[in-house]
């Protein structure tokens, strides 16, 4: 019997690689975070919520689409995430690096707004495009829309979220402006493919995710998570929210001391906003937030190697700060553990809960992210509601130049005016928190 879920996928990858006969770079494994991606569209071929999209804005005419074909196809071709395809083969997810797995395309807008869709033609026509990605599509999608009249188009940067995570969005925003500076190489010249550095980082992430499964790990998510109970399914509701509207709030930049309580003031502020919506039904919540990275000494490499952690937020007023905090300093100390053991720490603890999520929330330090820049102009990042959602509500939070908070949620679960109070509670928790930072 084999201790954990990671050692026995492990297993399962080597057999396989041997009884492929495969050479070394013929399959790759995958960390605990692609293969639920991957597992979970191989049940439901439809969904969508596996997609990581940015959007930029430049002015019209300035994206040359054939160049930026050139540069995407040299960006794959150092990246095996972006190459080959994430696959399934007899019951095991893995990597088949193969040729740059990349698509450039302009996306015909329509010629005027429809009540549907009152943020214009040119918006409406990516967020279509996105949603209808065939489910073996490419790793890598950049889309161009303008609607008539529009000066500037907007440019979609939409990955296959196994093939990157929110920490290596920059990898590939750098990636691209470089290639795409650098137009006068020839797309075949790679003089480093990746391969071994992925293994290697890949290999890595597997070792951490297998050296956390304890009894120490699954004594801390038992106690924290026994009381979770399974969300109340909505009837006809099941599955990704397909309508979902989103609100946004720019607050001041948080400096100084007080910059290391901002997530835990948004893991409280994302909880109000849950309970304030009502699906809990005075329940503890399950709210999910990805964390983690590379091991230490991984090559900067594409991938999705983010855990999914849970805090359980039960009903009531904002709670202290410092126990948030210390509460969440206490999850990161068990990060690594996957989150198949992670439930199932809860279940044994009594918790009637299947791993359902009532909320997400996301968060990126833009400063660690370099800019978008396509002959010389750099993109001016927009944000497009209309994203499937896994959850009935999901919170992104963006700190830069200021704090950017962004609320997406179910319109087929909850109406305009009760998200609309649920964001007000998530701001005024927030402010509450972080004091004179968030006016």
């Amino acid at each position: 019997m084999h201790s954990s879920i990671t050692a026995a996928y492990l297993a399962r990858y080597r057999s396989l690689a041997r009884a492929s006969g495969a050479a070394p770079a013929g399959l790759l494994p995958l960390t605990g975070a692609q293969r639920r991606f991957l597992i979970t569209r191989h049940r439901d071929p439809h969904v969508r919520t596996d997609v990581v999209p940015l959007f930029f804005a430049f002015p019209r005419g300035t994206v040359d689409p054939a160049r930026l074909h050139r540069a995407a196809v040299r960006l794959a071709a150092r990246h095996p995430a972006l190459r080959g395809g994430f696959t399934v083969l007899r019951g095991t997810p893995v990597l088949r690096p193969g040729e740059p797995s990349v698509e450039v395309a302009r996306i015909a807008a329509g010629a005027a707004h429809r009540p549907d869709h009152p943020d214009g033609p040119a918006r409406a026509a990516l967020r279509r495009a996105l949603l209808e990605r065939p489910a073996d599509g490419p790793a890598l999608r950049l889309l161009l829309a303008a609607g008539p009249g529009d000066e500037e188009e907007l440019l979609a940067v939409a990955l296959d979220h196994a093939a990157c995570d929110e920490q290596s969005l920059g990898l590939v925003t750098e990636g691209l402006t470089v290639a795409y500076a650098a137009d006068d190489e020839a797309p075949g010249v790679v003089r480093d493919d990746g391969v071994e550095a992925y293994r290697a980082a890949v290999e890595g992430q597997l070792a951490a995710e297998a050296n956390a499964v304890g009894e120490a790990a699954r004594a801390h998510w038992a106690g924290r998570l026994g009381a979770l109970a399974e969300p109340p399914r909505a009837a006809g509701k099941a599955g990704a929210a397909r309508s979902t509207g989103m609100l946004a709030e720019r607050l001041p930049a948080v400096t100084g001391a007080a910059r290391g309580g901002v997530f835990p003031a948004l893991l409280d502020a994302v909880a109000t906003a849950a309970h304030r919506l009502g699906d809990g039904g005075g329940r503890v919540l399950a709210l999910g937030y990805p964390w983690g990275g590379r091991p230490a000494g991984a090559a900067p490499v594409l991938g999705c190697f983010l855990n999914t952690l849970v805090h359980p937020a039960p009903p009531g007023p904002p709670r202290d700060l410092d126990a948030l905090g210390a509460a969440w300093w206490d999850d990161l100390d068990h990060a690594d553990t996957p989150y198949d053991e992670v439930v199932h720490a809860a279940r044994s603890a009594g918790a009637g809960w299947s791993g359902t999520l009532d909320g997400l929330l996301t968060f990126e330090d833009l400063h660690r992210r370099p800019p978008l820049v396509l002959d010389g102009v750099t993109g001016r990042e927009v944000h497009l509601a209309g994203r499937p959602l896994a959850a009935p509500l999901a919170v992104s939070a963006s700190h830069g130049e200021d704090l950017l908070v962004r609320l997406a949620w179910d319109r087929e679960r909850h109406p305009q005016a009760a998200a609309e109070s649920a964001f007000a509670d998530l701001l005024a928790t927030l402010r509450r928190h972080l004091g004179a930072a968030a006016v």
